[in-house]
């Protein structure tokens, strides 16, 4: 291999080595809402721990990094998955990409999330002696729909963004008014505009690629009187399709390294390693991850199964203190 591809590589190690140690060397501060948006729901991307910034992965980039999208085989992909997550929520994501004129104008998306937090009773203040009395049953429900946009500028570079409207409703109160002998209803219901960027830089090396992506940047929301900010997220990473990059492809295999560094606004610092072996053209594929500087979460487990177009994929995440987490996704590609 060429020297300079050497001194390309540990220039990319250099330049992530020291953006995670800066990020690892920051104290958090303040919190955010709106938590359900760090939680992804696609099943490749959760065997593969999440790391997936300059991974392709068609319409499904809109959750990570919309630049990818940019990359997309097909003319049309549709993605739905269900994510049974901590404490029996379930998330249900569903993305959509189109490239017309073959990529001329660019690769157009759409995404949307949906949760169900399941049902909860509901409590008012009261002067009895319990101090409170049952109200109704609630369902406390999340959502956000999204549009995207991503162009490959060249062979080697692309950038994406996405526009989203989020909002989350988590049930009605009763307020006392100034009185002190009548209540109103106050409807617990907050919404906001995010922004999603994101950038795909093919290396020089063969197989090697960098990417970044800032994702949830908004303004500061509330629902009564303190605003609070949405969990911002800056992520960067590289992968490595290793065959090519030890010029041995072949057109039966393949073995894909990714690594991810993250920088949330409401908790600490982590990284992610995945690795995916695809065999027989890609219709099965193993994936494997591990997360570090994570409480609750390690490693990652999974498999893919893709045909005319259509794959199924299945991620197992286990977890401290809670059921273990698995994804399911369908995608259709025409």
């Amino acid at each position: 291999m060429k020297s300079k591809y050497w001194k390309i590589i540990l220039a990319g190690i250099l330049i992530l080595g020291l953006s995670v140690q800066g990020l690892f060397a920051q104290d958090k501060l303040g919190q955010t809402g709106f938590q359900f948006l760090s939680v992804g729901s696609d099943a490749r991307a959760g065997a593969l721990a999440n790391a997936m910034t300059t991974l392709q992965a068609g319409s499904s980039s809109l959750f990570f990094n919309p630049a990818g999208m940019s990359r997309l085989p097909h003319t049309l992909e549709l993605s739905a998955s269900q994510n049974r997550w901590l404490s029996d929520i379930h998330y249900f994501a569903m993305s959509l990409a189109f490239k017309p004129a073959n990529g001329k104008y660019g690769v157009f998306g759409f995404s949307y999330i949906g949760v169900d937090y399941g049902q909860f009773e509901g409590t008012m203040i009261w002067g009895n002696a319990k101090g409170y009395v049952d109200t109704d049953l609630f369902n406390p429900t999340a959502g956000v729909f999204g549009f995207g946009y991503a162009k490959a500028l060249s062979d080697k570079f692309a950038i994406g963004a996405q526009i989203k409207y989020a909002n989350q409703y988590l049930g009605n109160s009763m307020i006392p008014n100034a009185d002190g002998n009548s209540y109103r209803l106050k409807k617990n219901l907050a919404n906001a505009l995010a922004f999603d960027f994101g950038t795909n830089y093919k290396t020089p090396l063969p197989g090697v690629d960098f990417g970044m992506s800032v994702r949830n940047f908004s303004k500061e929301i509330k629902y009564e009187k303190e605003e609070f900010q949405l969990p911002l997220m800056f992520r960067i990473g590289a992968s490595m399709d290793v065959l090519r990059f030890m010029n041995k492809q072949s057109s039966t295999q393949d073995i894909q390294l990714s690594i991810d560094a993250f920088h949330p606004r409401s908790y600490p610092e982590y990284m992610s390693f995945g690795l995916e072996y695809s065999l027989f053209e890609k219709l099965l594929s193993l994936r494997g991850g591990y997360v570090l500087n994570r409480d609750i979460e390690n490693f990652s487990f999974g498999f893919g199964i893709s045909k005319f177009g259509v794959s199924v994929d299945y991620a197992y995440l286990p977890t401290q203190y809670f059921d273990a987490v698995q994804r399911f996704t369908l995608r259709i590609a025409y």
